[in-house]
Parts: C-alpha cells; sequence; structure tokens
C-alpha cells in the first residue's frame, strides 16, 4: 500500500498548494481567510440551537441504511445526555451538488456535509465553512481508524477538514461471468484485445459499454484512463503545475479513441441523456449490455438491487497499453468515497464529530461491508467476490489516480466534464476538447495569480 500512499499524497500536496478552489458565489469564496475567519463564519451561519443538521446523498437504499444508522445510535444513544439531536437530509447526487453551492452562497451551510475533498475542499476551509477537527479526531482516537492515505486525502497544512466515509472508490468494469461465459467472452488484457471483445459484441447485438453519461462524470472515468493508459498520471500534475498542458498527445489520443468507439456503435444510443443518478447504466447491464466502468460503490448497489445478477457480477481493472511508457497498472479513484466536513464550533461541533466516529466503529463497519461496501478502515475486510477482484486491482497498482473532477479547481473540474462529455457524442473534436480544458486552467490561474505554489 506505500506506493499507492505515494501518488495519493502527491495528488493532495498538489491540492494543498494550488488551493484547487475554482470559482465560487462571493458567499462561498468570501474574504474569509484563517482559523478566526472560519470560526467567526461557521459561527454566523450555525444557529444556536440544539438540532445539528446533517447533508448528504443517502436517498437509496443500501445508502439510507448505511447512513442513517449513525444519526439514529447518536439520537438514541448520545442525544438525551448531551441535548442534542441530529436531523439528516439526503438528496440525489448532482442536485446535492448545486444545493450545497446555493447553501453556501446564500451563508446557510448545515452544520455537517457530505464532499468529495480534493480541490473544493480548501475552497470550503477557505471560506469558513469546514473548520479543523484534528484535536477531535485525535481526541476519539480516530486517527489510527482510517486508511493512512484516506486521512491524508481530509488535510491541509497537515490539518484535518473532514473525515472518510463509507467506501474505498477505483473505477472498474463490471461484467456478468455467467453471460461472457455463455457467449465465450475473455476478460481483456489490453485496449486492443478490448475493442476485439468490443467488437464481437456489436455483431452479436449486444451494447459493450453500459454508460449513462448526462452527469458528465461518468463518461469522464473513460476519459481520464486513457489519458493515463497514454501518457500517465503526471499528465494531469504536469498541467496543474503548469509544467505542461492538457493539449497534447495523451488528450488526443483519449478523445480520438472515444470518438472511435462512438462511431463503433459501442456506447448507448443517446448516451448523454440516461441518468447514472436513475440506476439507467446498471439497467443495461442487467440487460444484456456488455460491461460497466464504474466506481466500486456500484458493487453495493447491484448487491441491493438485483441480489441474482449479483451472484455473477465479476470486475477488471482498464486494459493496459502495451506500447505505451506510462506504468499501466495506475487505478482511477480515492480511497475515500465521501468525506464529512463541520460547519459548527464549540459543544456543536464536538458532538457533531462523536456521531459521525460511529462511521468508524466495529459494528458500523460490519454493516457497511454486509451491504457490499469496503469503508476506507484499516481493519475492513470483505469476502465479496467483486471484492476480492477489486482489492487485487487496488494492491497490484502503482498508485490512485485521483478523479479529475475531485483533483481539479472546480471552475475547471465543470469544464473538464463538459467538454469531455461532447466526445460521446461527437459534437467536439478531441482536439478543442483538450483545448477547452487547457484553457479553463490557463484562465484559473490568471485569476488566481499564476503561480502554483501560492494558489489559496
Amino acid at each position: 500500500m506505500k506506493k499507492i500512499l505515494t501518488l495519493i499524497l502527491s495528488a493532495a500536496m498538489a491540492v494543498s498548494m494550488l488551493g484547487a478552489c475554482g470559482k465560487q458565489p462571493a458567499a462561498a469564496g468570501g474574504e474569509a481567510g484563517g482559523a478566526d475567519a472560519a470560526s467567526a463564519k461557521a459561527t454566523e451561519v450555525s444557529s444556536d440551537d440544539k438540532t445539528i443538521s446533517l447533508w448528504d446523498i443517502a436517498t437509496d437504499e443500501p445508502d439510507k441504511t448505511i447512513w442513517t444508522w449513525s444519526v439514529d445510535k447518536y439520537n438514541k444513544e448520545d442525544s438525551k445526555t448531551s441535548g442534542y439531536t441530529v436531523k439528516q437530509v439526503a438528496t440525489v447526487n448532482d442536485q446535492y451538488k448545486q444545493k450545497l453551492s446555493v447553501a453556501m452562497s446564500a451563508g446557510k451551510c448545515p452544520d455537517v456535509y457530505l464532499n468529495w475533498t480534493g480541490g473544493p475542499l480548501k475552497e470550503y476551509v477557505k471560506s469558513g465553512y469546514a473548520q479543523d477537527i484534528t484535536d477531535l479526531v485525535d481526541k476519539y482516537g480516530l486517527r489510527d481508524k482510517y486508511n493512512e492515505a484516506a486521512l491524508e486525502q481530509t488535510m491541509i497544512d497537515g490539518k484535518i477538514y473532514a473525515l472518510p466515509i463509507k467506501n474505498q472508490s477505483v473505477a472498474v468494469f463490471f461484467y456478468d461471468k455467467k453471460m461472457w461465459k455463455d457467449k465465450g467472452y475473455e476478460v481483456p488484457k489490453t485496449l486492443d484485445d478490448l475493442e476485439a471483445l468490443c467488437d464481437k459484441m456489436v455483431a452479436d447485438g449486444i451494447t459493450p459499454f453500459a454508460l449513462a453519461n448526462s452527469s458528465q462524470w461518468t463518461g469522464s472515468m473513460y476519459y481520464c484512463y486513457l489519458v493515463a493508459r497514454y501518457g500517465g498520471p503526471q499528465i494531469i500534475t504536469d498541467a496543474y503545475d503548469q509544467k505542461g498542458s492538457l493539449v497534447n498527445d495523451a488528450t488526443k489520443f483519449a478523445g480520438e479513441k472515444i470518438e472511435d468507439w462512438v462511431k463503433k456503435g459501442y456506447f448507448p444510443e443517446s448516451v448523454n441523456s440516461l441518468s447514472p443518478d436513475d440506476g439507467e447504466d446498471r439497467a443495461l447491464l442487467y440487460k444484456g449490455a456488455g460491461m460497466m466502468l464504474h466506481g466500486s460503490w456500484q458493487v453495493a448497489s447491484i448487491k441491493q438491487e438485483n441480489p441474482e445478477f449479483y451472484k455473477n457480477l465479476g470486475a477488471f481493472a482498464f486494459p493496459t497499453l502495451p506500447d505505451s511508457k506510462a506504468d499501466q497498472t495506475t487505478v482511477l479513484g480515492t480511497l475515500g468515497d465521501n468525506f464529512l466536513s463541520f460547519n459548527c464550533t464549540g459543544k456543536k461541533l464536538e458532538e457533531a464529530v462523536k456521531m459521525a466516529a460511529y462511521y468508524a466503529s466495529d459494528e458500523w463497519m460490519k454493516l457497511d461491508v454486509e451491504n457490499g461496501n469496503l469503508p476506507p478502515l484499516k481493519n475492513a475486510k470483505s469476502e465479496e467476490p467483486a471484492w476480492q477482484d477489486i482489492m487485487e486491482m487496488i494492491n497490484n497498482a502503482s498508485g490512485v489516480q485521483l478523479w479529475w473532477d475531485q483533483y481539479l479547481p472546480a471552475s475547471v473540474a465543470e469544464v473538464h466534464k463538459s467538454a469531455s462529455q461532447k466526445l460521446f457524442d461527437n459534437s467536439e473534436s478531441p482536439e478543442d476538447v483538450a483545448k477547452e480544458q487547457q484553457d479553463a486552467l490557463d484562465e484559473y490561474f490568471s485569476e488566481n495569480g499564476g503561480d502554483a505554489s501560492t494558489q489559496s
């Protein structure tokens, strides 16, 4: 795991140096700075009542059960003595992101809220919406509970501003082992193998890739993996450090490959109109699509949603590009799926962290694993076959490349998603897609002084 940790830490340090803030509305990216300003903002937007508001994205099972367990435990066991009660509000993933942004803009950020760290977390800290919980993490012995790489993603200048929750998340291909065996399909090792397999599937009347890309970040996985396979993770880090450009051979290769796959019919019709929030990608997989590139959190969703299909669920790594000099074992993702940050102070902050600490308990860990996840906790183990495949990929990986939309500054991440989506309907050329992203990075640096080492 040390080699994995190295790349995660590299990305985390780059985010810390750059700030990865993006341009937020005034209230979310205001003038507050430093611990005093952060506390002042938290006091301003957190009421003095005894209700701890928690926002998350647990709208479907098994997430409802997984997230509500700790809330219910706190309200049952701690509320009477503390005087505080946790009120949980769940919102569908993509609507949630917009809702949180609007709330921060209006100065109405909840006391506890789910986020994905990376670039946006630094902005939350700068704006006073994420408090330093380092002392409380140590008080409740949480530092010894979490995987080191997962906890590092929550740190800025050595201080902890969030807690990792729920899952170790990497992008892998999922497939139906029984269907593949019946069809005589074999797991592809290289991109040439993958394309030959997809051609067979198309000839058999099967849509190779079950993709729903209305949310844009799902299609981004293909783009990011192809860039990494051709040029390595340093493509994005060099662009971040202003030592390179996103207009290069790797992004051209990725764009042209997706463009070609679209023309060959590897993706569903109207792919950019299909919704992952509604599970339309999984539905395609259940109905006989060849495979689905997605985050490992899908193991839990498939187990809950379609137990019969789950019995034959397999997973394999994104195929390699043998002629490339780039390390072909890198996986795309993060060793923490969701994170909780805290917008409150004093006694309320301590009680909020106490509630969140239940998400690191042995009892909760068992519940999470039983529901198909593998939480970012040191003692977490899973006997689920699909997770055995995934953990083998992680253990064999040289490192984990953070999702681009998590790694990039918020404003640039939005451009990355919208630009890469255009590849899936051939509405923009690979060169223009790359240029659009680089232009967004250039604009970001121009607006923030142009010095990567001083971004905030």
